[in-house]
């Protein structure tokens, strides 16, 4: 019986944000100010799309956006953690559940040679058709509806977890690790929305089943993993 490990992407695994890192490719690295005002929270995903329609009508082509993507930094010790995981892929299942773009995940996990750290069915990214009744998640994405759903169709084929630890950083992480059972652990990172929510939720006494572990570098959660599967 194995660990299921759930990272969110931006701000956890890569120490920034991938949909507004591909600006860089825009002309002057900004972009036009009614672009920028046509955002309406909530709907992210299609003002990602006016964005990508906007580059390639500036000629940026795909492999300009390649090299910016590759050039993000990792968050501090994620290496070293995703390093480990692959050398104890017995003990553990690792996804990613991120509204980032697909593409932009395949590149960085290309370029980094992480690929095959990640579940074969990789990283559960969700294009705009995923839909879902959630009142506190954006329209594109509840990351708890995607996790239930993979945990589920890992039951049917056999496959029980003994807990789920989820590593995230945003606001869109809370929904799933409310959700969390008494076994499992929520790991957000340190001076981040979901920490920050978390906290609050706590002061406010509002019930979570989950342990909750705070993280600064993927060293310290390396660290909580070992002393997990030594239990």
């Amino acid at each position: 019986m194995k660990i299921l490990l759930v990272f969110d992407f931006d701000n956890t695994i890569i120490d920034d944000n991938s949909d507004t890192w591909i600006v860089q490719c825009a002309p002057e690295k900004k972009l036009p100010l009614e672009l920028k005002d046509s955002y309406k929270k909530g709907f992210w995903t299609e003002f990602m799309g006016r964005v990508f329609k906007y580059l390639g009508d500036e000629g940026v082509r795909e492999d300009e956006m390649k090299r910016a993507m590759i050039s993000m930094p990792f968050t501090p010790g994620m290496v070293e953690l995703l390093n480990f995981i692959r050398k104890n892929k017995n003990k553990f299942d690792c996804i990613i559940i991120s509204d980032s773009n697909s593409v932009f995940i395949d590149w960085v996990l290309e370029a980094t040679n992480f690929h095959d750290v990640f579940d074969s069915n990789g990283h559960l990214t969700v294009e705009k058709h995923h839909t879902h009744s959630c009142t506190r998640c954006p329209q594109n994405l509840c990351k708890n509806v995607v996790l239930v759903e993979f945990v589920g169709e890992q039951l049917q084929q056999g496959v029980n977890y003994t807990r789920i630890v989820y590593i995230g950083d945003g606001g869109n992480d809370v929904c799933p690790v409310t959700f969390l059972k008494k076994n499992d652990i929520a790991m957000p990172r340190k001076g981040y929305a979901l920490q920050k929510t978390l906290y609050r939720m706590c002061q406010n006494l509002e019930p979570m089943q989950s342990s909750v572990v705070s993280w600064s570098s993927g060293v310290e959660i390396i660290s909580y993993l070992q002393f997990l599967i030594k239990e």
